[in-house]
């Protein structure tokens, strides 16, 4: 019998072979089978944010769909860069997934601008399916004395960075969306940043800051609860459920932002686990019970496949990346 050296050996020999020959040469059995063993979604932030939510709302449909388990991790950390670096890095098997938002694309640029290697490059990751695309809510405290945007703005133009703002860290979508505003308004704000969303509101909540940002999902029960008042919306058109809500147009400033969501894997995964997951996640995105979900949470639901997704990310990249280069954060 040949040892397990030899079988190896002539295995790589068999492959240039068959392809001189024009044999088609079957995929690994593990591509084939996948998924064997159940998945993880990681979520770059902390529990509490829209990436958390949607993460929890497709993986038990995606799990039933895949017929394994799907296993949401949370971690957080550097604006998302720790838990987008873990799955960047940790081998293109397709058991590891993101599901990532629009700073994932601003991170290695930002990073060595300001001199620092990026924890991670975007070449090690590659889009599948986006999910969601919501506007961000400006949110205050219900006792704040900023009853309207222009109150917020002429605090911030009276005395530059004093008004200050929870964000789930640099880059990140609450960064993103306050950043625009401000940069329309001619404004500096204080940074503060957290860990994730859910953090960022509780640092409101506890008036640390003076405001955030959230989507509509995060920011609807606060709002409900009496906890916090919305001054404005960061999307082109005014909310259904906060029709009072202005947008930063309406309120007199040219910006606009939105938070979106999407899953990503690493770049070099077999073609037979790409398809399965696009496929995987199509259905589900589509289906009924996800929709359903996603708005009774005030997600809006925005499901692209892998190429539409992947010029949405490169559109949205080459407008936040202006914005930085106009407030000085990237050169």
């Amino acid at each position: 019998m040949m040892n397990s050296r030899f079988k190896r050996w002539f295995g790589a020999l068999l492959v240039p072979i068959a392809l001189a020959a024009g044999v088609q040469w079957v995929q690994p059995a593990n591509a084939q089978d996948y998924p064997s063993r159940p998945i993880n979604l990681v979520v770059p932030f902390a529990p509490g944010g829209v990436n958390d939510s949607v993460a929890r709302i497709i993986s038990d449909p995606l799990g039933a769909e895949l017929k394994q388990s799907i296993v949401v991790l949370n971690k957080g950390g550097v604006g998302g860069a720790i838990g987008t670096a873990e799955v960047a890095k940790g081998g293109p098997t397709g058991y590891n997934l993101l599901l990532a938002n629009g700073g994932i694309t601003i991170h290695p640029d930002a990073e060595r601008i300001s001199g620092r290697q990026p924890m991670y490059e975007l070449s090690q990751v590659e889009p599948i399916a986006l999910l969601s695309s919501d506007p961000m809510m400006i949110l205050v405290r219900a006792d704040s004395p900023y009853k309207t945007l222009a109150d917020l703005i002429k605090a911030a133009r009276d005395k530059p960075e004093t008004v200050s703002y929870s964000s789930s860290g640099n880059f990140g979508p609450i960064f993103l969306s306050v950043e625009l505003l401000a940069q329309a308004a001619n404004v500096k704000f204080l940074h503060v940043p957290y860990k994730g969303g859910g953090p960022a509101v509780i640092g409101l909540l506890s008036g640390d800051v003076a405001m955030t940002t959230a989507g509509p999902n995060v920011a609807a029960p606060q709002i409900a609860a009496g906890k916090v008042r919305a001054l404005a919306v960061s999307g082109t058109k005014r909310l259904a459920a906060f029709p009072e809500v202005p947008t930063y147009r309406e309120a007199g400033f040219d910006a606009e932002y939105y938070i979106w969501t999407g899953i990503y894997g690493p770049s070099g995964m077999p073609p037979a686990v790409i398809q399965k997951l696009r496929g995987a996640i199509r259905d589900v995105a589509r289906s009924e019970r996800v929709a359903t979900a996603m708005s009774r949470q005030g997600i809006m639901a925005d499901y692209r496949d892998s190429a539409d997704f992947k010029t949405y990310v490169e559109q949205d990249a080459a407008r936040i990346i202006a914005l930085l280069k106009k407030i000085g954060k990237i050169d």
